[in-house]
């Protein structure tokens, strides 16, 4: 937990797409506290014609180097937790290359009843892994 989806526009090589899918998960080890090894990506690259990003009517455009970010995670985290998150996403998406104005982030919360990693069971429910705290 989380599990991160990470949508990008077709052009970058495969260590060039590790190094973003780096820098996402540094970003949240730091700023969320979990485990190095809690890693869980789901990584896609799309032709450029699949994928529309607009500005939602911010005044800014957006380029190939998009990057779309979605992550499900224990619900309770506060806003500014998600604003120091947001921001250190970008910061660190920055140093790859990636603008500002191409980091878009969507963050879906849930319980600990929601998660399986194996086995049929939920571990968050049978003690076989601890809660994260908020």
């Amino acid at each position: 937990m989380p599990l991160v989806r990470i949508d990008l526009i077709e052009h970058r090589t495969p260590e060039q797409v590790r190094e973003v899918a780096d820098a996402v998960h540094e970003a949240i080890v730091d700023v969320l506290g979990i485990p190095e090894r809690d890693r869980f990506q789901i990584l896609t690259s799309h032709a450029s014609a699949e994928v529309i990003a607009l500005d939602a009517g911010l005044g800014f455009e957006r380029s190939h180097q998009l990057v779309m970010i979605h992550i499900f995670t224990q619900e309770g985290r506060s806003p500014e937790v998600k604003q120091q998150l947001f921001a250190l996403l970008a910061e660190k998406l920055g140093g790859q290359g990636v603008p500002a104005a191409d980091v878009f982030v969507g963050i879906t919360e849930n319980s600990p009843a929601d998660w399986s990693f194996g086995f049929g069971r939920a571990q968050y429910l049978t003690g076989e892994l601890s809660v994260p705290s908020s």
